[in-house]
């Protein structure tokens, strides 16, 4: 049986806060292991391990100088 992990360690272990890790949990993105209703909330390691391979997402290639920009033009007239 795995080593069960509280809020806390998980948290820690991931590098974010506990209010996150609530949040993925609430949102069904992370597996978690609670015996009785409004108890205590355990992870395990392969539950983060795939939750961080769920929400890593590959790097998209640079385009190569397409002359486009995301900021606004500049007015030709100038003060």
């Amino acid at each position: 049986m795995e080593k069960l992990l509280t809020r806390k360690e998980a948290a820690r272990l991931l590098g974010i806060s506990i209010a996150t890790l609530d949040q993925a949990r609430a949102n069904g993105l992370v597996s978690f292991v609670q015996y009785c209703e409004n108890g205590s909330v355990y992870f395990t390691e392969l539950s983060l391990q795939e939750y961080v391979a769920r929400s890593t997402h590959k790097a998209k290639p640079k385009e190569i100088n397409t002359g486009t920009t995301f900021r606004s033009p500049r007015s030709a007239v100038r003060r």
